[in-house]
């Protein structure tokens, strides 16, 4: 996943229910997406650091978010200004270079879009905590839905975990988390999306160097300008791949010359598993369980504080990793009062909604997918569904 950065398509597991529709709505999975539906039928720790960006598009956060009465204000489009900048960006690209006939196609006639900006702007202000969101998601519907498909592409699956060695539950949790098992289609026009946010100054330099990254693809034949099309943070296809994480992680994993990413199956399921793949997957790892700990430990948490800086805000407030035989001793059991496995391996301490919810010992995988999407109510989430899939 990765350069994964956090996209932006309808949470398709709340689609029925809410009546969204896939366009311009925020990406799957993401905490935006479910405090819309929130909103429509009536990430953990509230600390506002600068947000980390997923594979998706969207600033990965928890889902604490900044109420949009303190977002910075939108400058109105100055259509000169913004001509400027697209001849700035035509001319970089032929540096880089970019067929002409691609930049004429691709930047001719692009508009602004000012429902983009507002939207990347004003967020309103939600929490949701970890069971709200997880049980939206993990519904018997979804996880129905998800074990008919895992039977249905069993063969495949098991392709993909034997190639890339990333079990096919996990494969299935995102897919189905992301874009409800590819049945969510987003239908903005990808370029015209990218041009917009990289004209605005919030994030200039992210999205201009996605929109240099879909030109590229639209340069080397990957895709043609119409079908070209994600959401309004310009995520794409049924993984929501950012065009500089399609660049690095999408696979032809049937080997027809083309990275599909939008229809075709097996190179769905093996861009995922390569995503995690390249960001340290263990095949011989699940990626963790929930636990209790001691009230003496719960006291004494800060202590165990990580240090460094991972550019992922949620990596960061994780413990420090320890030896399952260290928490043992520590007062760390099971969700059942059971020991913990007597494995060698470690794990650090999550818990999503602080001190008063449930705590999570999570393993080395557990990162991986907080590399897809920096959240821990997304990743616990994905870790929890892929465990009620099943491998089949």
């Amino acid at each position: 996943m990765r350069g994964l950065r956090l996209g932006i398509v309808l949470l398709g597991f709340v689609v029925a229910s809410c009546g969204w529709r896939p366009s311009g709505t925020p990406r799957a999975g993401s905490p935006e997406a479910l405090a819309a539906a929130q909103a429509a039928a009536a990430p953990t720790a509230a600390s506002q650091q600068p947000a980390a960006t997923s594979s998706n598009g969207t600033t990965a956060t928890a889902p604490t978010q900044t109420a949009a009465a303190n977002a910075e204000p939108i400058t109105p489009f100055n259509r000169a200004d913004f001509d400027a900048f697209l001849n700035e960006v035509r001319g970089e690209a032929l540096q880089k270079g970019i067929k002409p006939d691609v930049l004429n196609t691709a930047l001719t006639g692009v508009e602004p879009i000012m429902r983009i900006i507002e939207r990347d702007r004003n967020q309103a202000e939600f929490k949701l905590s970890f069971a709200t969101y997880r049980d939206r998601v993990i519904t018997q519907a979804n996880v129905q839905r998800g074990q008919k498909l895992r039977d249905d592409h069993q063969a495949l699956l098991r392709q993909v975990a034997q190639r890339y060695g990333v079990q096919p539950r996990f494969v299935l949790a995102i897919w189905g988390i992301e874009t409800r098992y590819g049945a969510v289609k987003a239908d903005v026009p990808l370029v015209h999306s990218l041009a917009t946010l990289a004209f605005d100054r919030r994030r200039s330099s992210y999205f201009r160097n996605e929109l240099f990254a879909a030109l590229t693809m639209l340069d080397r034949g990957y895709i043609d300008f119409p079908t070209m099309k994600g959401s309004w943070a310009g995520a794409m296809g049924q993984p929501q791949f950012m065009p500089t994480s399609y660049l690095s992680y999408a696979e032809d994993f049937d080997g027809d010359g083309k990275r599909d990413i939008w229809n075709n199956t097996g190179d769905v399921f093996a861009s995922i598993a390569n995503y995690l793949a390249k960001h340290g997957w263990n095949t011989n790892q699940t990626w963790g369980r929930e636990v209790r700990i001691s009230a003496d430990l719960q006291k004494k948490l800060g202590d165990f504080a990580r240090e460094g800086r991972s550019g992922c805000r949620a990596i960061d407030q994780m413990t420090k990793d320890l030896s399952l035989e260290d928490w043992s001793r520590l007062g760390v059991r099971r969700a059942d009062g059971g020991e913990l496995p007597k494995a060698q391996q470690t794990g650090a301490l999550v818990q999503p909604d602080g001190a008063g919810g449930q705590t999570f010992l999570v393993y080395g995988n557990y990162r991986s997918i907080l590399r897809y999407n920096c959240a821990h109510h997304y990743a616990l989430t994905v870790s929890l569904l892929a465990d009620r899939l099943g491998d089949g």
